[in-house]
């Protein structure tokens, strides 16, 4: 038979009461499983948007010829329409650009966050429903520099290199 347990007869080391519980004791008194608070990956995971992203549907009109403003207007959540819309008008009506390219970076934003990203980590511009994004992004970029807005542009240009990619390879991805 085993000695019965004897209570402490020395100091306590806790500052509990004696017989209360410990304060990580779960319902049944023994220690809870708790966890770790901080996050323990070692880095922001890659973000890939879905296949079922307006972005596909999108792709595939813009290949077959639909006009990119019946796109946008169908698909209104699709950064790629945006994107297009942006890149075509640049050179002639940069202001127009920067909305267009605003746009496409608001809703690209709304995929990503709605995809689980968290504000940092890469966005592989190898992946195709990434890239009206990352183009968006990058013209809107080159909108904000063509109206003076150098901060703008600087930021935009830190997001595509925080997001694993240049501007010199989303240029790439344009048709």
């Amino acid at each position: 038979m085993a000695a019965p347990l004897l209570a402490p007869t020395g100091p306590q080391h806790c500052s509990r009461a004696p017989g209360a519980p410990h304060p990580r004791a779960g319902h049944n008194g023994r220690m809870a499983h708790r966890p770790r608070p901080e996050n323990i990956q070692l880095g922001p995971l890659a973000v890939r948007l879905p296949a079922e992203h307006p972005d596909t549907a999108a792709r595939e009109r813009l290949a077959a010829g639909e006009a990119a403003d019946d796109v946008a207007r169908d698909l209104p959540a699709s950064s790629l329409a945006w994107a297009v819309l942006a890149e075509a008008a640049l050179p002639e009506a940069p202001v127009t650009a920067y909305a267009y390219a605003r746009t496409g970076y608001h809703r690209g934003l709304d995929a990503l966050r709605k995809a689980g990203w968290r504000g940092a980590g890469e966005i592989p511009a190898d992946h195709p429903t990434n890239q009206g994004f990352l183009r968006a992004l990058l013209a809107l970029a080159e909108a904000a520099a063509a109206i003076g807005e150098s901060d703008e542009a600087a930021r935009c240009q830190e997001f595509l290199a925080g997001s694993g990619t240049t501007p010199e390879s989303v240029a790439t991805l344009r048709d």
